[in-house]
Formats: C-alpha cells, structure tokens, sequence
C-alpha cells in the first residue's frame, strides 16, 4: 500500500513539474513535499525511509519571458547607483569558467539596458543612469581582451605563432608592409599560378615614392606638434594666473 501510493505521489509531481517547470522533494521521512503541495507518506521498510531522507531533485529555473528586459525593481527611478566596470586586472584573476559565466550576465544586462533606452526614448523621457550602459560594454570588451590574452599565450606555448592563422610580414607591389595569413592550397607554389600573380616584392622605382610619403607623415606630426604648442601658449598668455597656479 506504501509503495502505491508512493507511486501516485511521484505522478502528481511530473505533473507538477510539466505545468510549473519545478520539482523538489525535501522534508523529514514519511514526508514529500510537491511544489507547493505537501502529502503524508507512511513508510514501512528501512529502504523507504532511507530513500525519502535522501532524495532531493531540482529543474531548470522559472523563465519570466518578456520581464527579463525590464529592470522591474527599479522601474521609476531617476537616478540608480551602480558599480563601477570590470578592470582587466581583476579579470585576470577569475577562471575561464568564471569568464563564460559573467559573459552572459553582462550580455543579459546590456540588453534590458537596451530595452529601457528604448522605452525611454519611446516615452521622450531620461533614462536613469545611462552610464551604465557603457559600463558593461567597457567590462565585456575586457572579458575579451583577457580570454584573447590567455588563447594567444597557449598558443604560444604550443605552437609557438603569435597570430591565430600562421603567416608573416610581406610587401605588395606598392612597397606596403602588411601582415599576410598564409592559406592552404592544392597544389604547391611553385605550381600554383594563381599564387604566383600575387606580387610580394616592389620594383626599385617604388622606393623614392615610399621616402616622400614618409617625409609628408613627419611633416603633419611636426605641424600637429608645433600646432598644439602655439595653442598652449596663446592660452597661458590669455590667462597668466593659471599658468603660474599650474
């Protein structure tokens, strides 16, 4: 008899878990507790009790839909302190799986931040705190460079290249160095006439062009330069006082 109506309790339970998506059993033996529905269950036999003090089950959490992009706690607020970004320095010091996790917090933040810019825009209103926004942009760009930080330092170690496709630095026909991702083909090179028409050299002609472009990028960082001195002259001479303060 204890057993079937054991049986029947476990049935109500999947149908518990198949309409509100949760299921857990606690509570002392000769008790289970459904939900929010609690039954009475005699045990007869040690191997029952047993069971019933140890069995604990659990399902995914409760999905809230839409409401996930709205910050319901502080719907109406003009003003909401936040924290400050990520640096990468304390990045550093989380584990990979840490990483992954706190990914998909910042992702989740940054779209109901989303969300409440353009609901507040749709209702021509401020929207409190916009700083957070670029916050968790500026922690979700770090969580990047770290993760690309540690991919680059293993493949270091492994394959000793610094860049994730092989390759190296090459000339085109202009004299420009650039980097160059080495591909995979067929054939060799020395058969392949498709690779041959890539030019990876400059002739001699090329390099009195290649001195006059360098000598025009010095002549703008020299007039930049002498540019931003003139104009911090003209501003300690207009205001003298804070020169000398400074």
């Amino acid at each position: 008899m204890a057993a079937f109506s054991l049986g029947r309790v476990l049935t109500v339970c999947k149908r518990v878990v198949s309409t509100h998506g949760g299921l857990w059993f606690t509570g002392s033996p000769g008790r289970v507790v459904c939900g929010t529905t609690s039954f009475s269950v005699s045990r007869r036999s040690t191997s029952e009790n047993q069971m019933g003090q140890q069995s604990k089950f659990h399902s995914s959490s409760v999905c809230n839909g839409l409401d996930e992009f709205f910050d319901s706690k502080n719907w109406g607020e003009k003003s909401i302190k936040s924290g400050d970004a990520w640096t990468a320095k304390q990045l550093r010091g989380k584990s990979n799986e840490d990483l992954h996790k706190l990914w998909y917090v910042l992702l989740k933040e940054k779209n109901m931040l989303l969300t409440l810019e353009q609901e507040a825009k749709r209702q021509r209103l401020p929207m409190p705190s916009p700083e957070r926004l670029s916050k968790v942009g500026k922690s979700m760009q770090r969580v990047d460079t770290v993760i690309t930080e540690r991919e680059d330092s293993l493949r270091l170690l492994q394959t000793g290249q610094e860049k994730p496709t092989p390759g190296d630095y090459r000339k085109d026909c202009f004299g420009e160095t650039s980097w160059y991702n080495s591909k995979e083909w067929a054939m060799p090179w020395f058969m392949n006439t498709g690779y041959k028409k890539k030019k990876f050299f400059a002739l001699p002609y090329v390099n009195h062009y290649l001195r006059l472009k360098l000598e025009k990028k010095l002549r703008i960082a020299v007039r930049r330069k002498n540019t931003e001195k003139e104009r911090r002259l003209d501003l300690e001479r207009r205001f003298p006082h804070i020169a000398n303060s400074s």
